[in-house]
């Protein structure tokens, strides 16, 4: 299967769980209200998100301009990150919802995203992330492999034709352990923050049935506001946000 096709059958799995489960739709809410905070909504330049699936981002910022590698009634543009067809300094926003730990070579996307960025854009990631007791859970219960230990392509090129790729740990090792540095060159990290997540670990996600009822969201979200305080033992998702660096 090419990574092309991998990835549309991927979305549309994602769509029908998103249909079907609306307490999934009431945590993702809740992570978009994260990002939403971190854009900078004073810039006249675009906001674009890569890689955006089935679109949901729209829902909670509707001037976003939403891509991914395959049409969708629900996009804008199909466009692959490696190669943005936006202008040199056009973008104010570009937001990655799950999609960095697709990228086989991260320095690559982030050489073409700082391109595309104005000087004072942002970069903003929303990922998994790896901690003692949420690794078990993406390691076993998710399809995509943690990957926490495995070489990282540290290319600035990514050749045609791409495979399907995945390493859920990539962020977790790169922006909060220290591998190859916490500031990836030509960025600044303006936020880092990792985070329990068993709202939405205990919820299956897209692909595995939920282990509560909707009922109890808001106090599993109660208890993991606590757990937040110690992401090492308890995180389960991470948000970074990046400037160019003068």
């Amino acid at each position: 299967m090419t990574a092309l096709t991998q990835h549309q059958v991927e979305i549309e799995k994602n769509l029908g769980a998103w249909e079907r489960k609306p307490l999934l739709q009431q945590i993702y809410a809740g992570f978009y209200q994260r990002i939403l905070r971190l854009m900078d909504e004073t810039q006249p330049a675009l906001t674009v998100e890569i890689g955006s699936g089935i679109g949901n981002l729209k829902a909670h910022w509707p001037r976003a301009v939403c891509t991914d590698l395959f049409p969708n009634p629900w996009l804008d543009l199909v466009c692959d990150g490696y190669e943005l067809p936006f202008r040199d300094g056009s973008i104010a926003n570009l937001v990655l919802f799950d999609v960095f730990h697709h990228l086989e070579a991260p320095q690559a996307f982030l050489a073409e995203a700082r391109r595309a960025l104005t000087q004072t854009g942002r970069l903003i990631l929303f990922e998994p992330f790896i901690s003692l007791s949420s690794y078990p859970v993406y390691a076993l219960l998710h399809h995509e492999p943690v990957a926490l230990f495995h070489p990282l392509n540290r290319s600035d090129k990514l050749a045609r034709p791409r495979r399907y790729y995945a390493a859920q740990g990539n962020a977790t090792r790169l922006f909060f352990r220290g591998a190859g540095g916490d500031e990836p060159a030509g960025w600044n990290v303006f936020h880092r923050e990792a985070f329990s997540a068993w709202n939405y670990l205990l919820s299956g996600g897209y692909s595995k049935p939920s282990f509560y009822p909707s009922k109890l969201l808001p106090w599993i979200s109660r208890v993991d506001a606590l757990l937040s305080r110690y992401p090492a033992l308890f995180g389960g998702r991470c948000l970074v946000g990046l400037t160019p660096r003068a």
